[in-house]
Parts: structure tokens; sequence; C-alpha cells
């Protein structure tokens, strides 16, 4: 059957599956043609074979066994198809204008004459570029749908591969099909080698060889190790490619023997992490061997002079770490919740500040740095906006152009991996000293290393380490609760804390639905959208955080009639929807752990706009994929981030991440008020389980290692 699509009622693009209501011709109405299609639009001509059927819910209708769409001839088709938000900047209103200037030569227009656009009303330089670009990037990415879909594989991110790969996105693909693993966020290993299958790439091909170790290599590092050990690097690559031992190990010498992997310390890494975990331990070594760049200090007498400014006398662990502080070039300072690591800080900066030495301070997330300027009284920024992050992954400061300061100060260090680590210590003026402040019992980074565990371990830096929890913070059930929990012992309830405990997924659910929507805004008048968090221990599972975030977008933010909402990489999205980015975006300087809210969806435009902090930032419908509902997180994502109240359901099927770092981490999110709802094997196994670190990284061995005799 053949006929103009008059509507597309629903396209999923990863699947393809597509409903669609298509013109009968001569006065027959419409039809439902089912079936799958890469990429169509309203107006488009479709030429389908199948059959026809009667479907019990929706009647009659077309089931495609394969669909062909070509571009409309009609003025009437073009019309519809280039209003449909098939071309970014082009609505049905000038649509209209283009078609009553052209006719239907206006895709010809578009192709070959774009300055012509001009001649239309309300079309200026400006404009009719943007319009030009847009065509030209639907075109592309419509192409590259189409390849995709030839090839066996989904199409939503056909946007992002023609972002990273211009116009030579298919030739490119067809070269290295294993680059989409590499360079596409949301393309794993599996997805590109089907299409290196269908192109012909063999099974023990060499280069799919090679492409298996370093895909196995990279989910080692997004795991948080720096190296992995050549023998179970091995082992996992040869349980991905379904191939020989042999072969994977004389793939990976090979490699080695390339310089495309590096053998040191006995691990196999990835030659930038290794590069960064080198110049790390170096920048480090040579900090702790070098004088502090201020002027003479007296230790004792700069602190009774800070303690009669201030009115406040530090405990004898504050004054220890005051007196590291002024009189070491690099120091940690580190603590659990309510030990004074705020109050020695700003003890410090009052310090140094009269001798007229120049700070800067800096935190992981937008978060944390806020809390940091609020806490000193001081500017506070991201690292990576004081880094001066660039699209491409590139930093403005670095050795040849470093910050402008005498004394960096980074706070919630326990976030920092290895690369963004030693980003910040090249960075480093000459001279400069360095005060870092964090939670050594909190969670690892996300990205690869344990940068401050390995740190404290090696013993290359001074460490101070508060203990005493102060009068005033002992009486939140929420800080003697963290301790409670990091010693070993179960929480109790509190003013601040409540421990709910229930049997069964469904009951933690329940409650966790009436806590967060009723309960906890009753008692404190606390905005469930705004002030409540939910942190869970994992993603999947019926507690975890993909159906948790279903229940409660229904239950806080349920789509209204009057709401345009669009449906991208397994979510809706819909007005007003808590949403955080999962991976950095240099060029929209929006970075992994960030968390906005939707300010509105434009399907026609093909727009959604995040306003993350005052901030309004747009993303193409094909980016959506780095953004996902927000009501509940991982606890891993919340690090660094504060929140007036947090709610934790803990259940046994979290059972591969109940431990005790991942429950004290969660808890210390809580500013006000934490909320815990678990079953009771779930939380005595998170609170006796503290198993030591098992991350591969070298970084404690070369910070231990012998005299530094260089210079930074």
């Amino acid at each position: 059957m053949a006929g103009q699509v008059e509507r597309v009622t629903y396209h999923d693009e990863e699947t393809g599956f597509a409903v669609l209501r298509v013109g009968a011709g001569r006065g027959g109405g419409t039809l439902t043609v089912t079936g799958r299609v890469p990429a169509v639009s309203a107006g488009e001509w479709l030429a389908a074979e199948g059959r026809w059927v009667v479907d019990r819910d929706h009647g009659r209708q077309f089931r495609a066994d394969s669909i062909l769409c070509s571009p409309p001839t009609s003025a009437e088709g073009i019309e519809r198809y280039l209003g449909s938000g098939l071309v970014k900047g082009v609505g049905p209103a000038c649509a209209r204008r283009l078609v009553a200037a052209f006719g239907a030569r206006v895709l010809e227009i578009l192709d070959k004459y774009s300055s012509r656009l001009e001649e239309v009303d309300g079309i200026g330089p400006s404009r009719r570029k943007a319009i030009k670009a847009a065509w030209t990037e639907q075109k592309a990415v419509r192409e590259i749908m189409l390849f995709l879909h030839a090839n066996g594989v989904g199409t939503a991110r056909a946007t992002r591969i023609f972002k990273t790969y211009g116009e030579s996105s298919i030739k490119t693909v067809r070269a290295d099909p294993y680059r989409l693993a590499r360079d596409i966020t949301g393309i794993g290993f599996k997805t590109a080698d089907a299409i290196a299958s269908r192109l012909g790439i063999a099974a023990d091909s060499p280069s799919r060889a090679r492409a298996g170790i370093a895909h196995a290599l990279s989910v080692a590092a997004a795991s948080g190790h720096c190296g992995y050990p050549a023998d179970g690097l091995a082992g996992e690559a040869e349980a991905l490619l379904g191939v020989g031992r042999g072969m994977v190990e004389e793939s990976l010498a090979g490699m080695v023997a390339a310089g495309d992997l590096v053998e040191d310390h006995g691990l196999v890494y990835l030659p930038q992490l290794l590069r960064a975990e080198s110049r790390l331990a170096t920048g480090l070594r040579a900090l702790a061997a070098g004088a502090p760049p201020y002027p003479a200090i007296d230790p004792a007498a700069a602190l009774e002079w800070v303690e009669k400014k201030t009115g406040v006398r530090l405990a004898p662990g504050q004054s220890d770490a005051f007196r590291m502080a002024v009189s070491s070039r690099a120091v940690v300072i580190t603590g659990g919740p309510g030990v004074g690591k705020t109050t020695v800080m700003r003890a410090i900066l009052m310090a140094l500040r009269a001798k007229k030495v120049a700070p800067l301070l800096a935190a992981p997330t937008g978060r944390a740095a806020k809390r940091l300027s609020e806490a000193t009284g001081l500017p506070a920024t991201t690292l990576h906006r004081l880094l001066e992050a660039r699209p491409g992954g590139t930093f403005g400061r670095g050795s040849s152009r470093p910050l402008e300061c005498d004394v960096l100060v980074v706070d919630e260090v326990s976030m920092l991996d290895v690369p963004l680590f030693a980003r910040v210590v090249d960075a480093l003026p000459p001279g400069a000293a360095l005060i870092l402040v964090g939670d050594a019992d909190q969670l690892p980074s996300v990205g690869p290393g344990a940068a401050m565990a390995g740190i404290i371990a090696s013993g290359a830096l001074p460490v101070a380490r508060l203990g005493e929890v102060f009068r005033q913070a002992a009486e939140s059930a929420i800080v003697t609760n963290a301790h409670r929990i990091n010693s070993g012992g179960l929480p109790t309830d509190g003013e601040d804390f409540y421990c709910l405990f229930r049997e069964g997924a469904e009951a933690v659910s329940r409650t966790l639905l009436e806590v967060v929507c009723r309960r906890i805004p009753k008692k404190l008048g606390l905005d469930p959208m705004e002030d409540i968090q939910v942190l869970a221990p994992m993603n999947r599972g019926p507690l975890g955080v993909r159906a948790l975030n279903t229940l409660l977008q229904d239950a806080l933010n349920p789509l209204r009639p009057e709401d345009a909402s669009v449906e991208r990489f397994g979510w809706q999205f819909r007005p007003r929807d808590k949403v955080l980015q999962t991976s950095n975006d240099y060029e929209k300087e929006v970075f992994n752990g960030d968390i906005g809210r939707v300010r509105s969806i434009d399907p026609g435009a093909g727009e959604v706009v995040v306003d993350f902090a005052g901030r309004e930032v747009p993303y193409a419908l094909g980016e959506l994929d780095t953004l996902v509902p927000a009501y509940a997180i991982t606890i891993h994502k919340s690090q660094g981030s504060e929140f007036p109240a947090v709610v934790i359901p803990l259940s046994t099927g979290h059972y591969p991440m109940l431990q005790r770092n991942l429950l004290y981490t969660g808890l210390t999110r809580a500013r006000s008020f934490a909320v815990l709802i678990a079953e009771q094997r779930a939380l005595r196994r998170a609170v006796t389980n503290n198993p030591a670190s098992t991350r591969h990284s070298a970084l404690e061995a070369r910070l231990a290692g012998g005299p530094f005799h260089g210079a930074i």
C-alpha cells in the first residue's frame, strides 16, 4: 500500500517501531499503518509491504513488514513535512510562507539556493543560516539513521553520531565501527560489534580483539580502576569476545608493544590514565618536598590571634590542623560530619589572608562549591570552571597557564578522580600551596582511582584527622548516627532522623511515597520537588533509581493536559521535571551530577530547556541521553551535594551495594532531616559490611617512593 503520512502517532527512535496515520487518497480518509522505520515525518510519501489485520483494541490496520519513506513532491505535502518539526526553526507558519513563496521547489531551494530564503518575510541572514544548517543536519542524521537501521541497531543516537563525526559519519563508522563505543555516549561495545559483524568484520579479526581489550579496560576504568592486572584483563576480554585466550593474550601483547596500552607497576593502563596517575604522584611529591610560600608565620602566635579575633577556641585536633596548614606547602584535613572542618578552614584562611596570601577555593560540584562559599564567606567555584573546562575535554588552565593564587583550597576531595586531581595539581602556580579537605570515609570517586585514600595511606603529605564531634553537632541524630554507622553500629531514632522498618520491596516503596509526598512536607513544610531527595544504592530493581523515578514522577509531577512532553531513551520528559546530568558536557558547561529543572519542551523545534541554578541550557532531543529524572538518584551521584531532607530505601534487593561507606555517604548528604526506610536484614548487612577498597591503582606506591628531587 502507499500514501502520504498525515500524522506520526508514535515513533520509537531506538527500535524504529511506528504507528502512522496515512492518507488513503481520493477522499478515502486515513488508515493506520504499523511497522518499523528509522525516521518518518508527516508529509512524507510512504510505500509499505505487509498485510491487513484487525487489532482487538484498535481495529483494522496495515501491519507492515517493510516501510520506505521518501520526501513529498506536492506543495501540500511539503508544507506538512517542513512544519512537522523536522527542521529546527521552521514551524507551521514558516513552512506555509516558504511554500507560498517557492511552491513545490522549496526542498530544492533549501538544498541548492538557500540564499533565496531571505526573500521570505521574517527570514533575515542569521535565520536563513540557522535554517540551512538545521536542514543539512537533519538530512545527515536521517542518513545515519538509515545506515544504523540497515545494520540492525537502534537509531536514537544518530544526532550524537553526527555531532561527533559530522558529514563523514557513515564513512568513519564503516572504516572503524568500534569507534562508536569509544566516542559516543550510550553506545556500548555490543552495539558497535553488531555493526562490525554486519559490515563483514570477522569474529576472530585482530581489530575486533584489540577493540574488545580496549573496551574491557575502559569498563575497568569506569568501575574505578586506574589500571588492571594483565591476567584479569585478558579474562574479561576473552569472555566479552568469545574467542580463545591465546588470541587475546597475543593481541594484548601487540597493543602494549605498539604503545596503545602500557604495563607499569604490575598493571595494564590506558596511556592517558597512566600519565594522569604519574603526573599526580610527581606533583604531590614535589609539593610535599617544598617549603610553604607564605611570609614567616609563627603558628602559635597566629592561632592565638585568630582565636582572639573570632572568640572561638579551637579544639586540640583543630589546632593541630591549623598548625599543619600554615607550616606546610600541602596538607590533608579529613574528618566526618560535626568535627569542625569548616571552623578550622575559616581559621586557616583568616590567618593567611592577614598575611596578604591570595586564596582560591573550589569543589568538585556546584552544590559543594556553594556550601564552601557560604561556610567561609569567600567566593568558591567548581573545579571545572576554575580550570576553564572547554569543549572536547581540554582545559584553559594548566602548567603553561597556571591559576593565579598563593594557595588553593579544595573541598570534598574524596570525590576527585585521578585525572581531575592531576589537572588540579598541574594548574598550581610555581610555589603555591594546596589545602585538601574532605571525608576519607565516604565513597571513593565515581571516576578512576581512590586518590584521597591513596594519599593518606602513602604518608606522602601531612594529614590532620579531626575526630571530636562538637556539642552542637552531637545534638543532631544525623551526625551521631553517621558516626555510629561508621563504627559498625546500628542507627537510632532522634529529632532529625527516623528509621522505618518495612519488609518487602512493595512495602518499602509504598512507605517511601507516603514519606516523600505527605509526611515530611506536613511535618517540616518542605517542598518534595525542591527540598527532599531520595537516594538509592543502585539503579536496577524494584527499589532502584529507575523504578523509583517512574513512581515519584507520576506522584509529584503528573502530566497535565496542557503539557508538551517527549519520550526519549526510555524516559518521558515533562515540564517541571527534576533532572540529572550524567556526563560532562564542556560545550554546555554542565557536568556529571548537576541537577536542574525542565523549564520548557518544544517537540516541534526538537528542544528541551533545562534550568541549572538559574542558567537555562537547551538540549536537542538527540542529546537527552545525558539526562535522567532526578526524583531519585544513586548515592554515588549524590556525592558533594547536600539536601535539606534525604530519604534512603534499603532492601535485600540492593545486596551487591549494601556496604558501610555507601550508607554513611548517603546519610551525610542530609542537612536537616533524614529518613531510612529499610528491611532489617538489609540495614544490618549495610552496617556490618565494610570491604577494603579493591580499586587497582599504583598511586600509593608512587607517592611512597624514594626521596623526591624534582621541582614544581
